[in-house]
């Protein structure tokens, strides 16, 4: 239920909170049912904390200051899908990040619009290179036009991000994958993947 207490929620234009407006940037989201993806505010990290031990990703950093995360909630509340991204210390590499959706929520292409719309506004805010980790999901990634990459490599980029330091900190990073991909075409569309 929204704070009117009419148990409607308005769609909000999901940008990164301190970011300028920009003309032709990215759009605004409007998931399943009329839902809008919102960005995470501090009363939402208990809700997003459990959304994401649910999917078995990083809980770690979800409130450091360079990490952009945005909610999605079904209609009674609970949060069904995340995505975000963290720049780095140049901002012209992005490591996305939180890009999860419910189970019961899957199969119906919200992952994909989840994470087109990181893509977008990691682009919209200046990065030209998209990373991330991920072990189990490589196939999904490389329909977006991620190809697998050298995780030092990723490291270096992105160094400064937290959940690099982290990784490097409690050794994940040696277990880790790694993919990439240009955003200088445009993030949501990348050259398709042969």
């Amino acid at each position: 239920m929204d704070a009117t207490g009419t148990g409607h929620r308005k769609p909000v234009k999901a940008e990164q909170p301190d970011a300028p407006a920009r003309t032709g940037g990215p759009a605004s989201f409007i998931g399943t049912a009329g839902s809008a993806l919102v960005p995470l505010a501090p009363a939402d990290l208990p809700d997003l904390h459990d959304f994401l031990v649910r999917a078995d990703l990083t809980l770690s950093g979800l409130d450091a200051a360079g990490v952009r995360l945005w909610l999605l909630r079904d209609g009674g509340g609970r949060v069904c899908g995340s995505t975000g991204y963290e720049l780095s210390a140049t901002g012209d590499h992005a490591l996305i990040r939180s890009v999860a959706v419910d189970r019961e929520a899957r199969g119906r292409g919200l992952g994909l619009e989840l994470a087109h719309f990181a893509l977008d506004h990691a682009a919209a805010a200046g990065a030209r290179r998209a990373w991330l980790f991920s072990r189990r999901s490589g196939p999904f990634w490389q329909r977006l036009g991620f190809e697998p990459a050298d995780r030092t490599r990723l490291a270096s980029f992105l160094a400064d991000t937290h959940q690099v330091t982290l990784f490097r900190a409690s050794g994940q990073l040696d277990r880790e994958v790694a993919w990439s991909r240009d955003l200088g075409r445009g993030a949501s569309h990348p050259t398709p993947v042969r």
